[in-house]
C-alpha cells in the first residue's frame, strides 16, 4: 500500500509557495549527490504559480534537466504544448528544457516511440515527478482508451509511449505522448498537486480502491513504493 501524506492549505498561493519550495529542495538534494537533477513537469492550469515562483530560486540552474510529464502532439510554440509553456518559465534560467515531442506527428505511436528513445538519454529514475490530475481521475496523460493497459502495465523499461484517449478530451481533443506508469513510479520523489473539493473526493476513492481502481491515478499510484505527498488546496 502506497504511504500517502496529504498538506492542505488555505488557498492557492499558499499552495503554489510549498510546491515551489519542496521542488527546489529536491533540485538541491539532487544537485548535491551527482551535480546535476531531472524532473517531470505536470501540464495544465493549476501548477504553473508554482513554477513561477520555483523559477525564482536561487539553483544552478544550467544542471537542471526539465521536462513535460506529458504532451499533446502538436508542435513546439502551440498554446496547447506542455513543453512550450514550462520553457517560457525556465529556459531564460539557464535549465534544459527538453521536449518529448520534437514535432507533431501523424501516427501518435511513433511519438511515443520516438519519447522513449529521448527518454533514455536521461540520467534514470527521475530525481522528481510532480502529478496533477483531472477531475475524471486521469494523471499524466493516463486515459481510458486503447492504450491504457500499455499505459498502466507495459514493459517497465519502456519510460514513454504514445496514447489516444477515448474519449478525447473536450478542451484539447488530441493524441498524447505520457510517462508510462512504471516510469512515473520509479522516480525517487513524487507529488500530487491539486486543487478543489471533487478532486480531492475522487484522489481520495481512487486511493481508497488501490490496485482495483476505476481512476487511472489509482491505478498508478498502485504501483509507488515511495511515500507520496499530495498537496491541496480548496
Amino acid at each position: 500500500m502506497t504511504e500517502i501524506e496529504w498538506w492542505d492549505y488555505e488557498d492557492s498561493d499558499e499552495l503554489a509557495n510549498a510546491v515551489a519550495g519542496d521542488i527546489q529542495f529536491v533540485i538541491e538534494s539532487a544537485l548535491d549527490a551527482r551535480g546535476s537533477a531531472v524532473i517531470a513537469l505536470a501540464g495544465g492550469k493549476t501548477p504553473f504559480a508554482a513554477y513561477e515562483k520555483l523559477a525564482q530560486a536561487k539553483l544552478d540552474w544550467k544542471k537542471v534537466t526539465i521536462i513535460p510529464g506529458d504532451e499533446r502532439i502538436v508542435k513546439l510554440g502551440d498554446p496547447l504544448s506542455n513543453v512550450t509553456a514550462l520553457a517560457k518559465i525556465f529556459l531564460p534560467k539557464g535549465a534544459r528544457v527538453k521536449p518529448i515531442v520534437p514535432e507533431a506527428m501523424s501516427d501518435y505511436k511513433a511519438a511515443g516511440r520516438s519519447a522513449d528513445a529521448l527518454m533514455q538519454d536521461l540520467h534514470w529514475p527521475l530525481d522528481f515527478c510532480l502529478l496533477g490530475m483531472g477531475g475524471d481521475g486521469h494523471t499524466a496523460s493516463i486515459f481510458p482508451g486503447p492504450d491504457y493497459d500499455e499505459a498502466l502495465s507495459g514493459p517497465k523499461e519502456r519510460r514513454a509511449l504514445g496514447v489516444m484517449p477515448d474519449p478525447l478530451p473536450p478542451e484539447a481533443p488530441l493524441a498524447r505522448v505520457t510517462l508510462s506508469a512504471a516510469a512515473i513510479a520509479s522516480s525517487k520523489a513524487l507529488m500530487i498537486m491539486i486543487t478543489g473539493d471533487a478532486k480531492k473526493m475522487v484522489l481520495e476513492q481512487a486511493i481508497e480502491q488501490g490496485p482495483s481502481s476505476s481512476y487511472p491515478i489509482g491505478r498508478v499510484l498502485a504501483e509507488v513504493e515511495l511515500p507520496v505527498d499530495v498537496h491541496w488546496a480548496p
